[in-house]
């Protein structure tokens, strides 16, 4: 009987062996699991820190924009977007006190505060119109600021149908989604977490208004979706919650002759 155990045991390692050699998984993969294989990274131009535009003039400028141009964005207006969002302000090789170690810390300070320096928010990019970028969804790594390329698949219209059919997503150039992973900041704060992840929502979200004015491109924050069908068309990973989406577009004609 002891041998037939270790003889069943044996067995079951070797194909273990094989399995692994030949690249099969032996569970199913978990939802999102797609994104992590083979993807392509872009690297994105160095963002600028200085421009024309004020801080003051950008606030006064700053409207929600639900229509525009038919202009494309350029990589360069992209990669300013994103730096705004998410990009590294200063340099932290170590990761804060209690930090979650199931993740990866990215080493560096952020654009916009976040409660403990725990960064939740993962910034997803849908490219529809953009010189220089394929079509796609693309997640931002702030690290060393490029994008890891998801899907070569448009998909700003199946995200406006997961959003009440909202036509500033579907006519955008691009499109920005934040998602939170609540667990790097309850590892901490625990039900306060929730709280602080969606402050951090409103610092981004007023990131990007602001860089958009100061580059001509306007956006809106929208809250207005279903959970479960905009994380079906990101694929996203099961620890990750879809908190908001941002058209991007170049501003419409009246609006960029009202304010110049």
């Amino acid at each position: 009987m002891a041998n037939r155990i270790r003889l069943a045991a044996i067995f079951m390692l070797s194909l273990g062996s094989i399995f692994a050699a030949l690249g099969i998984a032996q569970e199913p993969a978990k939802e999102g699991a797609k994104q992590s294989v083979g993807a392509e990274v872009i690297p994105l131009p160095a963002p600028r820190h200085e421009s024309g535009t004020s801080i003051e003039r950008a606030i006064n400028l700053r409207r929600s924009i639900r229509g525009y141009a038919d202009d494309p964005l350029s990589i360069s207006e992209i990669s300013q977007l994103l730096w705004a969002a998410q990009g590294f302000t200063q340099e932290r090789k170590e990761p804060p006190r209690l930090w979650n170690p199931k993740y990866e810390w990215q080493g560096g300070y952020r654009t916009a505060p976040s409660a403990g320096a725990l960064y939740p928010m993962e910034i997803y990019l849908l490219a529809g119109n953009v010189e220089g970028l394929a079509k796609g969804v693309y997640k931002y790594v702030p690290k060393n600021h490029s994008l890891k390329k998801m899907t070569a698949v448009d998909k700003r219209t199946d995200l406006s149908a997961a959003a009440l059919k909202q036509p500033s997503i579907e006519k955008a150039a691009a499109i920005v989604v934040m998602a939170g992973v609540y667990e790097r900041t309850s590892f901490k704060y625990g039900e306060r977490a929730e709280r602080y992840v969606h402050i951090e929502v409103g610092s981004i979200a007023e990131n990007v208004y602001l860089q958009g004015m100061a580059l001509g491109i306007g956006t809106v924050i929208i809250g207005a979706f279903a959970d479960k069908d905009v994380k079906s068309v990101l694929q996203l990973p099961e620890d990750e919650s879809p908190l908001a989406i941002m058209p991007l577009g170049k501003l419409p004609l009246p609006a960029v002759a009202k304010n110049p």
